[in-house]
């Protein structure tokens, strides 16, 4: 007998919610860091190449909106800001730090696939699916035009 997957569409979109966010890039990279311990925001910064500042902040504010850390502010001269992962942060770090590194350990394989698909494609005269190298982060071939 086969299993019964039944998915409703209240399911569907608590689901595609959370991977939202989660999935992110730049919140993969975020819990990621901060399951080191906690951080201050410029060393945060500093240690993920490529973020700017605003793409950082609204990715901690969504986090924490998401109570996945906390942010504590320091009444101090200049004041000081620490990020944390909470609990449910915590949690999610084993599944993101398996996705990352399963990202990793794959690339070639999936960058082969990729050009062996397009190869499939300038053969069958179908125009090849179109990507950004910066969101993939994969090899890509070269354009076709």
């Amino acid at each position: 007998m086969k299993p019964v997957h039944v998915h409703l569409p209240g399911d569907c979109r608590a689901i595609g919610d959370v991977l939202a966010r989660v999935g992110d890039k730049w919140s993969v990279l975020v819990v990621s860091r901060l399951g080191e311990g906690p951080v201050r925001f410029n060393e945060l910064r500093r240690s993920i190449g490529g973020i700017s500042q605003r793409m950082l902040t609204l990715t901690l504010r969504g986090l924490e909106r998401d109570g996945l850390i906390t942010r504590t502010a320091f009444p101090t001269i200049p004041p000081r800001v620490d990020y944390a992962l909470t609990a449910l942060g915590r949690d999610l770090l084993h599944p993101v730090s398996a996705l990352g590194a399963w990202a990793i350990r794959n690339q070639a394989k999936i960058a082969r696939a990729r050009e062996a698909f397009d190869g499939n494609c300038d053969a069958a005269g179908k125009p090849p699916v179109r990507r950004r190298a910066a969101r993939t982060g994969l090899v890509q071939s070269a354009s076709r035009n």
